[in-house]
């Protein structure tokens, strides 16, 4: 077991915004935090890396205290990090040399990193080839000339530098494009297959089930959702049937009072309590001759979930608010 996070607690003033968060990632991989606006992701992280004071437990790292200045963690903010009017390349062998890089060794990774990254016109610019007084050389890149993706890639090169054990990713994939979103997955995985411990904070519900066996669902500071993802959807059933119909097929779903969940083009999803209601659904469209041209039974996505999870505790919060003031 690498990395234990018990009980930790912060508050400001008599606010909590985060309350006995636990949670261990034992094997290389990518352990997810997830929740809405607020619901203390951010915070928790900055306590884990200790840039934040903590109100109550612990983090380990191997058994002992997590300290970001002894184990080589990397962090990628989902602010913008970087210092706007210095060149890009100082800002890098600086924050290599804060890893304990040696200059002649970060040049070797920022080099590859580049290629990587494809940023190398912006730390490399082009040399004038001819000659005369007129030639002037083109001046470096500063973090206020790049674009927020480019800005992105350098912030997500600074973590890499050091080659890290542990790799934060909060918001790793906000604002890119979809050719950068898969460059940044595919970093991803080969620092999963160089088994490497990865935390990762993500609004985008997809990317968390591609990369996460285990999860934590954030609401308002507390965890009301934990553990492995797979075992998590088994325990919620295959109870979200897609189904597609060349009729209409309302006078169905009012007899078995189903709910539909959305109603597109492209077919209805609708709520089952199971596989044995799905089925009487089936037999159904099929005896009044509808024809079915697509019909599935699945477990809910993490979307579904999260949704759902994040909406009933807002729900009991609200409630519970409105009692406060009877």
């Amino acid at each position: 077991m690498s990395l234990v996070v018990k009980n930790l607690n912060k508050k400001y003033g008599e606010k909590t915004v985060v309350e006995d968060l636990s949670f261990s990632l034992e094997n290389p991989g990518v352990y997810a935090l997830l929740g809405t606006n607020g619901a203390g992701k951010t915070t928790s992280i900055r306590m884990i890396l200790g840039m934040l004071a903590k109100n109550g437990g612990e983090v380990l790292w191997k058994g002992e205290p997590l300290d970001a200045m002894k184990v080589n963690v990397g962090y990628l903010a989902e602010e913008r990090g970087l210092y706007p009017k210095y060149p890009l390349m100082d800002q890098l062998l600086y924050f290599a040399k804060l890893k304990g890089v040696s200059k002649e060794e970060a040049k070797k990774r920022i080099k590859y990193w580049a290629g990587r990254l494809e940023v190398e016109e912006y730390l490399y610019p082009p040399q004038p080839t001819g000659k005369g007084r007129n030639m002037k050389k083109e001046k470096p890149k500063t973090a206020d000339q790049l674009s927020k993706g480019n800005q992105q890639k350098i912030q997500l090169m600074a973590a890499l530098l050091s080659d890290p054990e542990l790799l934060i990713l909060d918001e790793p994939l906000s604002g890119l494009d979809p050719v950068n979103t898969d460059l940044f997955k595919s970093i991803i995985r080969e620092e999963v297959a160089k088994g490497k411990y990865l935390i990762m904070s993500s609004h985008q519900m997809e990317v968390i089930e591609e990369f996460c066996e285990d999860i934590t669902i954030l609401n308002r500071g507390k965890a009301v959702l934990q553990g492995n993802l797979n075992e998590i959807k088994k325990g919620y059933g295959r109870v979200n049937m897609f189904v597609k119909c060349d009729e209409e097929f309302a006078d169905i779903i009012a007899k078995h009072q189903l709910k539909v969940l959305t109603d597109t083009p492209d077919g209805k999803q609708i709520k089952v309590t199971g596989e044995e209601q799905a089925r009487a659904f089936l037999d159904d469209l099929l005896s009044a001759g509808r024809s079915v041209v697509k019909f599935e039974l699945r477990e809910p996505s993490l979307h579904e979930i999260f949704v759902e999870m994040a909406g009933s505790v807002q729900e009991d919060a609200a409630a519970t608010e409105g009692g406060d003031h009877e």
